[in-house]
């Protein structure tokens, strides 16, 4: 199965596109959101998702991880091919994306071309722990990417929570009735505290 594609472009719409890797032409359907970040010419590098049906072999290529790892949790749920699945991610980027479905936000989801209301409730009905779980890696990330030495690790926390589009006075009240021992990861105490939020 293949995971990663790293060559030449060889062909570029928003679309798809064509990575030529050592003589051989890979066809790579792809979000917006991936399309945006390429070069008009030369070498990228893509995390591929290998969707296998009885008539055919389909890759789809994505630009980050936290993409691809979205469409897989997209098209496991019950009638939500690729083709959707794609549409979803060129429509709102991933942090909005995980955040709506932790917070349940059926508006928001609504708001992207063939999810209706029925569609939107499905989604957060399967997705949103899966969802929360992937937000905590990626605003981990983010938050420990800024953390000063010594930066206490209950403002760490607040602060992911506030960046995942949750309110403060929530946040600190989730954060507040948590029991952890000291020195918990921070990916821990947002796990938890994720686990309050989204009941």
């Amino acid at each position: 199965m293949i995971a990663l594609l790293t060559g030449q472009l060889a062909y570029r719409s928003p679309e798809q596109i064509i990575v030529d890797v050592a003589g051989v032409g890979y066809r790579l359907q792809i979000p917006l959101s991936t399309f945006y970040t390429l070069p008009e010419q030369g070498q990228v590098q893509l995390r591929v998702h290998t969707h296998v049906k009885e008539d055919a072999i389909q890759l789809f290529g994505f630009q980050s991880e936290a993409e691809k790892d979205l469409f897989a949790l997209l098209i496991s749920v019950s009638g939500v091919g690729p083709k959707l699945a794609i549409t979803i991610l060129s429509h709102i980027p991933t942090d909005e994306l995980a955040s709506a479905l932790c917070q349940g936000d059926i508006p928001r989801l609504t708001a992207i071309p063939g999810i209706g209301k029925k569609s939107a409730e499905r989604l957060v009905l399967e997705l949103q722990d899966k969802a929360a779980a992937l937000a905590v890696v990626g605003t981990v990330q983010a938050v420990d990417n800024s953390r000063s030495p010594g930066s206490d690790w209950q403002q760490d926390a607040l602060s992911a929570l506030v960046n995942l589009g949750y309110k403060e006075n929530l946040a600190k009240k989730a954060l507040k009735s948590l029991s952890l021992a000291p020195g918990t990861p921070l990916e821990e105490v947002l796990k938890a505290a994720l686990k309050l939020l989204v009941k």
